[in-house]
């Protein structure tokens, strides 16, 4: 994931267990046929470690045939076992320290739940491809919109490495690419929808509104 001329969607999956997997690819690949998706983020469910490679697997092949990229939450070890493209990390740490030692530079490294400024400055200088704004903490909590959209504007507006915004709804989506936002993630928003497919292309035509000004 690299920056562009023009801001690209960014999927997270819902927390996907072993028995879901074959249900969930066929209703992926139906999702990203309906816009255009840089980058899948796969998210595993408590419990399903045992199934954790064949999940990761089957997403590769789906992402893989839409030419996304597919990423592994919080797991830089899983993503290289399983073929993905790289691995999304929470935080700073001893995670991302090994995620960037062994992905990087043949796989994406990405930051997320950046606690603050100068937490989302260390991942950029130690060379993440690129940070995440306004994600879902583990508890459910998102920030404030506001929030959000202030600390993109303030990423994109200093800094080189790509910033992706995090939209709790569809209607998050045109003020996070106003601000700057190089890619918008979009999660629940999508899959509790009554059509996916319909939401995704709705988040498409959000994301390129703001261009035709």
């Amino acid at each position: 994931m690299t920056e562009t001329d023009t801001n690209r969607l960014y999927l997270f999956t819902p927390p996907l267990a072993g028995s879901d997997i074959a249900e969930f690819a066929a209703l992926l690949a139906d999702v990203l046929s309906a816009g255009d998706v840089a980058c899948v983020l796969a998210r595993l469910a408590p419990g399903a470690e045992g199934d954790a490679e064949k999940i990761v697997s089957r997403l590769v092949e789906t992402a893989a045939r839409a030419e996304a990229a597919l990423l592994v939450e919080n797991d830089a070890r899983l993503a290289a076992r399983a073929g993905a493209d790289g691995a999304h990390i929470h935080g700073l740490g001893e995670a991302l320290d090994d995620a960037l030692k062994s992905l990087k530079p043949e796989r994406i490294v990405g930051a997320g739940l950046l606690r603050s400024r100068d937490d989302a400055m260390v991942a950029g200088e130690k060379g993440v491809d690129y940070v995440m704004f306004g994600e879902p903490r583990g508890d459910g909590f998102v920030p404030p919109m506001e929030q959000t959209v202030e600390r993109i504007a303030w990423w994109a507006e200093i800094f080189e490495p790509p910033c992706v915004g995090f939209a709790a709804r569809l209607g998050d989506i045109a003020p996070l690419a106003a601000a700057g936002a190089d890619f918008i993630a979009l999660g629940e928003a999508i899959w509790r929808a009554e059509a996916p497919a319909e939401a995704l292309a709705q988040a498409q035509a959000a994301l390129l509104a703001p261009q035709a000004h």
